[in-house]
Formats: C-alpha cells, structure tokens, sequence
C-alpha cells in the first residue's frame, strides 16, 4: 500500500511537472540592452513585451500563455552567443533576435543546432540568410537586407552626387561594413567613383583625424556604413570645422539617440529605412496602446512585434511548437502582422516593400 500512495503521488507530481510546462511557451527577445547601442535594445524589448502582452490577453497560443526571456548581448559575438546558449537553458523556442548582425550570425547556429526558431527584427546582413545552418528553415528575418539597402543608397549617390566628391566610411563590423561595400558597388555599377574609403573604429570619441582627411579631400557626399553614436560624432565634427558635407547612412540611424547627439548638426542628414510601419492601418490600435503608455514605435519595435505575431501564427498553424513544424508553417504561411501581411522566401528573407529615403529635420525624421 505505501508502495502504492509513494507511487500515485509520484505520478501526480510528473502530471503536475508536465501540465507546468505544458502551462507556457517561452520566448525571447536579445539584443543591445546595455551599451552604446542600448536605444535599439530597448526598442525591442519594448515592442515584445507588448506583444506578448497582447497576445496572452487574447488567449494565448492554443490554450497557452507566452513568457519572454531577455537577452543582452550588447551587440557582441562572443556574448550573442552566450546569450543563445542561456536561452537554450531556460526552454526557449522562439528568438527575436538579434539586433546587429554580427551578432544574429553566430547565434543562428546555436539556435539551429537546438532547434530554436530564429526570426531577427533588424539584422540586415545578406549573410544572416544566404548561409543560414538549416537550409530548410529556421533562421528568418522581418526586415530588409543590406544590398538591398545599399542598391538604393547607390542609387541616390550616383542621382545626387555622381559629378562631386563621395566618401565611403565604415566600422569594421559586419554590419556596417556590409552596408558600406553593397553602397560602393552599386554607385561604382552606375560608373560612379568613390575618390575616398577608410574603415574607422566604433566607440572612439575623436574622429578629429578622419574628418580632417575628409575635408583635404574636399568630401561632398560622405556616406557611413555603422551605427548613429559614431555617425553623429562625425557629423558634428565636420560641421565644427566648417563642412557642409552631407552625411548618408542606413537604418542604423533610425533613433532619437541620433539628434540627441548631433544636435542641429544632424539637420538634413539623409538614411534608409523601411517605409513606417506606424503608418499601416493594422499596427493602428498597437500603435494606440503604445502612446497611452508614453511609448513611442521608432526604428525596431514594431519590427519585434511582427517577428513575435509571424511566430505565434505559425505555431497555431502548426498545431504546436514543433521545429520543424513551425519552419514548415513560416515557409509557406502568409501573415498579417503590424507590418502588413508578409511570407519568407526560400532563404527566410521577407517579402515586404523594400528601402526608402527618410531625412532628420528639426529634430525629427520624416520621408524624405
């Protein structure tokens, strides 16, 4: 008999350990929470955490309720990686994330090696998906890509500025870098002539030196393949030497933190980004729900909130949060998201209207 009692509390405790785990399905965002880059960081914090919030207010995920996770790489990969591997400790199925490339990359192969569904917000990098671990899924993203972007930025360089003098600038990091050489090679297609390109280092306060170099060389057009700290910098410290150089730059730019630096030295500096989610009629009761909370939707968040909602449909379509379930469900499903309805092609690149000029005015930015 006490064989028996020791056995049926055992087989209630296993029912109670299994109906816990069965109780949630847990999530994650990562990305720069700490550091220079933290603005991005907590624009998908932020933006997950509201859809989340949404999401288990209206049901949950077939009966049951999302938990996020918080990652803080600060934009480095040796950390992404670590972060990727404590997500994998704590049961995560799902990250949005990364933010920067360089980290998105080498995380993706922890992620597929434990069968975690990948689908970054904002890694912009071709590499994130052209080399993705699990050709067959598993490694998505919602936003555009980095030749993509520098098509356009090419583009404009060689409609603006093919009879001045252009400069090519980048940080070293997978990200800028890479944003730097696909805007080179499409002005130089169009037989346009980059008279200077220099790699600089990120985090550095005194560009003094470089932007010397950019005014002996008489720079009309810079363009800046990184992010908004050091771009900021640099613009403020042309014009204290007199240049009246316009500055161009990619989706990196898309934060307040980027006025806050610059001040009126950021005025007319131009950048590419997606056209403004904020702006779709689906992401207007979101939208709603984040100015009542004081909260605004620039850059990344609403991009996080659409990686969550594509996840948690295929995962409903699927029937369960199954890996390859669910990869199957994201390579065929179509979504709509605060984005607008999208699906992934066969790389896991998403199927959204491409880049768009936006231009800092006043303190703000607007479509160009």
């Amino acid at each position: 008999m006490k064989k028996l009692l020791l056995a049926g509390v055992a087989l209630a405790g296993s029912i109670a350990m299994t109906s816990g785990a069965f109780a949630e399905i847990i999530i994650a965002t990562a990305g720069p929470m700490t550091g220079q880059y933290a603005s991005f960081g907590q624009q998908m914090k932020i933006g997950a955490e509201q859809a989340v919030e949404d999401i288990n207010a209206a049901g949950g995920v077939n009966g049951e309720m999302l938990k996020l996770e918080i990652g803080d790489d600060a934009c480095d990969p040796k950390q992404a990686v670590a972060v990727a591997n404590q997500m994998v400790g704590k049961g995560v199925t799902f990250m949005a994330g990364h933010f920067c490339s360089g980290s998105s990359i080498p995380a993706s192969s922890v992620y597929a090696e434990e069968g975690i569904v990948q689908i970054s917000p904002a890694s912009t990098n071709p590499k994130f998906t052209d080399e993705r671990p699990n050709p067959d899924g598993g490694t998505y993203r919602v936003c555009g890509r980095d030749d993509q972007q520098g098509e356009v930025a090419g583009k404009l360089l060689w409609d603006e500025f093919k009879d001045k003098n252009v400069a090519i600038i980048q940080d070293k990091t997978a990200y800028g870098k890479g944003l730097a050489d696909q805007t080179k090679a499409a002005f130089e297609a169009l037989g346009g002539e980059v008279v200077m390109y220099e790699a600089y280092t990120a985090g550095e306060k005194d560009y003094t030196a470089l932007v010397s170099k950019l005014k002996q060389a008489k720079i009309d057009a810079l363009y800046v393949g990184g992010y908004h700290t050091e771009a900021g910098l640099i613009v403020r410290q042309m014009r204290n030497q007199g240049m009246d150089t316009v500055l161009i730059s990619g989706d990196a730019l898309v934060t307040d933190e980027y006025w806050s630096i610059t001040g009126d030295a950021g005025e007319g500096t131009l950048m590419t980004f997606s056209p403004d989610p904020a702006l779709n009629p689906e992401a207007a009761p979101v939208v709603e729900e984040f100015k009542k909370k004081g909260l605004t939707t620039e850059g990344y968040v609403l991009y996080t909130y659409a990686a969550i909602q594509a996840y948690v449909d295929a995962v409903k379509a699927a029937g369960s949060t199954d890996y390859d379930a669910v990869n199957e469900a994201l390579n065929a499903g179509e979504f709509p998201t605060v984005l607008g309805n999208l699906s992934f092609d066969d790389k896991g690149d998403v199927t959204l209207p491409g880049y768009v000029w936006y231009k800092w005015s006043d303190g703000k930015y607007g479509y160009k």
